[in-house]
């Protein structure tokens, strides 16, 4: 199996590369967060907490994800976050675009099978930037936080 690549799609202003520029935001919302602790929802909720980062878990179906407050949607959260990581259906991602933008959030960190085209013509045409890789990978080489 190959290893998973970065693919950037930019927004038309921003001209650094978006995974430092992601990573070095600080507070993240993850759509999909997920209670059980083999999943990817939870995986990347925890990794980010661990790295200091604020995090907000998003899903409507729960109430905790280790042992932070999870809220039903984008609009629902104390405050707005500078990344939206993604680890939903492309689907349901659509509408997460549309939140997103609709809050001044244009830094989309989509999973791995989490957009598709249809996805991608509609973050372009809210002018979001995309970055399609996996954050747990991303992030495999920093050191956790002392609690």
């Amino acid at each position: 199996m190959s290893p998973i690549q970065s693919v950037e799609h930019a927004c038309s202003d921003v001209q650094e590369p978006l995974k430092p520029l992601m990573l070095f935001r600080k507070t993240w919302a993850v759509v999909g967060a997920r209670a059980q602790p083999d999943k990817y929802g939870f995986k990347i909720v925890r990794r980010l907490k661990s790295l200091g980062y604020t995090v907000y878990p998003v899903n409507p179906k729960i109430a905790q994800v280790d042992g932070l407050t999870c809220y039903p949607s984008l609009e629902s959260l104390p405050q707005v976050p500078d990344v939206v990581d993604l680890v939903i259906s492309p689907k349901s991602g659509m509408d997460t675009l549309k939140a997103a933008a609709g809050l001044g959030i244009r830094l989309i960190w989509a999973q791995p099978g989490t957009h598709d085209e249809a996805f991608l013509t509609l973050a372009r045409s809210l002018d979001l930037c995309v970055l399609e890789d996996c954050v747990l990978n991303a992030t495999e080489d920093r050191v956790p936080e002392e609690d």
